[in-house]
């Protein structure tokens, strides 16, 4: 498994997500962990909200596992919270944050996370609220390292205004289709072209590549907003006959082809999973592992129906 610089380490360019596991038996639970670890990938992502209830998905993922010590020294747990959708709110007081990363903590059956997103950005936040609940998370070594989801530059920046700690990742969605974050700047300044419209706050994938920020691309085979995915769908047929014709030359399948286009970056992206398919784990993991030429990458920019002035 390819891997990419993640804090002061690396990680695997895969992330197994757990949001869809709440409904699995505890077998199906254990056979995509299986094979994500047999695939190489050893780094598991959960959010206090995914299931339907809080914790529901942690809480599924340690009765199926029951992770032996040596066992869970082995992966990386990380977790997200500042959602609130029982009052259809964002919250990171430094009282939610740390309320949640307890519950995070029972829930998963562990004394700590490995890396600790805060979710969607809070309009309210305090950065010196934030800060208290990361000194003591981390003081107390309930929380290895921290990061955002879904932040701009500038919302990253006046976080930084009170938290000292560094950030390791930004976890933004990122799709061959849903490619705004790469596809805006190669349009740049370009008047009356809708690419160039500016809807991520400016630059981001730049701003973490120069801070050292792991992008973590999520709904990597999503066309939009959990609308679908566009792999063998119709309504990209072009793109989709170039994924099939690259697939079959690099000896992997479609699935594997939309990974390598994001592991291509030299941003060092990771791609997060969403399957739970043990078959698609492994295909996603085989593709993170080739790499597409420039002229291939270009390729399949284009044919997802982006702009290349």
């Amino acid at each position: 498994m390819k891997q990419v610089a993640f804090g002061t380490g690396t990680a695997p360019a895969v992330i197994a997500g757990m949001m869809r596991i709440a409904d699995k038996t505890d077998a199906q639970i254990r056979e995509l962990y299986a094979a994500a670890r047999e695939s190489g990938i050893d780094f598991f992502d959960h959010a206090d909200i995914y299931g339907g209830e809080m914790h529901a998905c942690e809480r599924r993922f340690a009765e199926a596992l029951r992770l032996s010590p040596a066992e869970r020294d082995e992966i990386t747990i990380q977790t997200k919270c500042g959602i609130v959708p029982q009052q259809g709110m964002f919250d990171f007081s430094a009282e939610h944050i740390l309320r949640q990363v307890d519950g995070s903590l029972r829930a998963l059956g562990t004394d700590r996370l490995d890396v600790l997103l805060l979710h969607r950005p809070d309009a309210l936040v305090e950065p010196d609220e934030v800060a208290r609940a990361f000194d003591q998370l981390e003081a107390s070594g309930k929380v290895r390292a921290f990061g955002v989801s879904n932040h701009t530059p500038r919302q990253i920046d006046l976080l930084r205004t009170a938290v000292r700690q560094r950030f390791v990742a930004n976890q933004l969605q990122l799709s061959l289709v849903h490619a705004p974050i790469i596809a805006q700047p190669v349009a740049a300044n370009m008047a009356g072209v809708e690419q160039s419209t500016v809807i991520d706050g400016g630059g981001i994938v730049e701003y973490c590549r120069i801070e050292g920020i792991a992008i973590q691309a999520w709904s990597p085979f999503q066309a939009g907003f959990f609308t679908g995915v566009f792999l063998g769908h119709p309504e990209y047929a072009e793109l989709n006959a170039v994924i099939d014709r690259l697939a079959a030359a690099h000896g992997v399948t479609p699935t594997g082809i939309a990974t390598a286009w994001i592991a291509r970056h030299p941003g060092g992206f990771q791609t997060v999973l969403g399957t739970t398919t043990p078959q698609r784990v492994r295909d996603a993991a085989a593709g993170a592992d080739v790499v597409l030429s420039r002229a291939e990458w270009y390729e399949l920019f284009r044919a997802a129906g982006h702009l290349l002035p």
